[in-house]
């Protein structure tokens, strides 16, 4: 099974027949390239019986590629016209699909997996708006545990950041906390010219595989670790965990028993480091 998918001309003309400008706020830059949506759907490997969320379909462009790769896609859209449009789009373009959209109006940062019938999403895949791409990320693999693994389309400084490893430059806050979840790895690059409007910086793909997370201390725990860390992240932990632990001295201490150097820098731990941290304070 197939569906029409979408060019820079039916993009344009469904926009029009909504109305819509795309704004900024909600991070509206459109796919109208159907080789980059192909592109990312192979990329993400789906399987016939993958069950996939997609945030943010917009007009449906990717939707319509996703839909005959998978047993259903789950589709979150923030904005209630689009919400309202894109089941109309996939009757219109592959009506032999549309039993498997399943569309849902709702913020993805607020999202419960109450929200979604069933059958629950298993993989993540989405074009998601760059000003809320990490909180998102996070959001969803903390709330939604049956997602098994993703692929996503963000700025491509957000996709380095994330899938940075400890003692890059770039490794930061976001990097451990998607490790908390996740294995993660850059899936290429994704050129200005296939959006509408063209966005003023690169995009690039993140790829995802979950994983299970350090025993231990609780996702909060390691993660007020992680805040703590990197609030400070020039100093040495000894100074930049004071606050957090109560004192520099506390701090040394918990750090020696958690096996970690005082004089070390947030950048270079793992996440099963903050772990042990998290877990030397008990």
């Amino acid at each position: 099974m197939t569906s029409q998918l979408l060019g820079p001309a039916e993009v344009r003309g469904i926009a029009a027949e909504l109305g819509l400008r795309p704004t900024k706020k909600l991070g509206q830059n459109f796919v109208h390239d159907p080789n980059t949506v192909r592109r990312i759907v192979w990329a993400a490997r789906l399987e016939p019986d993958d069950v996939v969320l997609e945030v943010g379909p917009g007009l449906g462009s990717l939707t319509l590629a996703l839909l005959p790769a998978a047993a259903a896609v789950h589709a979150v859209e923030i904005d209630p016209a689009l919400a309202e449009r894109l089941p109309r789009t996939v009757a219109e373009r592959a009506p032999e699909l549309a039993d498997r959209l399943l569309v849902t109006a709702a913020d993805a940062l607020r999202l419960r997996a109450a929200d979604l019938t069933a059958p629950a999403p298993t993989v993540l895949v989405a074009n998601l708006p760059y000003n809320v791409a990490v909180p998102v990320v996070l959001h969803l693999l903390a709330e939604l545990p049956g997602l098994r693994r993703g692929l996503v389309m963000v700025q491509v400084e957000v996709a380095e950041r994330l899938a940075a490893r400890p003692g890059s430059r770039t490794y930061g806050a976001p990097s451990a906390k998607l490790a908390w979840f996740a294995d993660a790895r850059r899936a290429g690059p994704v050129p200005r010219a296939v959006f509408w409007p063209v966005p003023g910086v690169d995009s690039g793909l993140l790829a995802f595989e979950r994983r299970e997370p350090p025993p231990g201390p609780s996702r909060e725990e390691v993660f007020a670790v992680v805040d703590a860390a990197f609030m400070h992240r020039r100093k040495a932990l000894r100074g930049a965990l004071a606050d957090w632990a109560g004192s520099p001295a506390a701090a040394e201490e918990i750090l020696r028993a958690a096996g970690v150097p005082p004089t070390e820098r947030a950048e270079r731990l793992d996440i099963a480091a903050f772990a042990r941290i998290a877990a030397a304070r008990r």
